[in-house]
């Protein structure tokens, strides 16, 4: 039986995750140089993909607590990537879209998120990035019902 140490890190859940953090890292490091956080860039894209949309939908989409969006959105909107005015449907609440400039940022974010993973992935030849992608997908949609 292997040392309680050597065990453990080579379990998946063990590797999985510092493979995990390791790409979050190079993910936060490229993004970084458009000056956003990752859930900042995570609400870019939400508010993208979804605006007009109040900060409660973004909040519940992206599992951000209503006290903490407040402050994404502020450094967002202070930085001139999204826009917060009244909701068209009800006024009592803010509806945010992205600004032409936060659409700019999050095209290069894109960019600069696709170079750190194919970094990341550098070591696999093409049919091994595939195969992991095709692996990795299998186990997150399996871990769907779970949650």
């Amino acid at each position: 039986m292997p040392p309680d140490l050597q065990h453990i890190q080579s379990l998946p859940s063990w590797l999985i995750g510092r493979v995990a953090a390791r790409g979050r890292s190079m993910v936060a490091d490229a993004i970084a140089a458009e000056g956003l956080k990752l859930m900042h860039h995570a609400v870019l894209a939400a508010t993208a993909e979804y605006g007009p949309v109040t900060q409660a939908d973004l909040g519940r989409r992206l599992g951000v607590d209503p006290k903490d969006m407040v402050g994404i959105l502020n450094h967002l909107q202070a930085a001139g990537l999204v826009l917060r005015a009244p909701h068209p449907s009800d006024r009592r609440k803010n509806a945010v879209t992205v600004t032409p400039k936060g659409g700019a940022v999050l095209s290069r974010c894109r960019t600069l998120a696709e170079s750190a993973n194919a970094e990341l992935l550098a070591p696999l030849a093409p049919e091994e990035r595939q195969q992991l992608m095709t692996l990795l997908t299998r186990l997150h949609e399996a871990g769907q019902g779970a949650v």
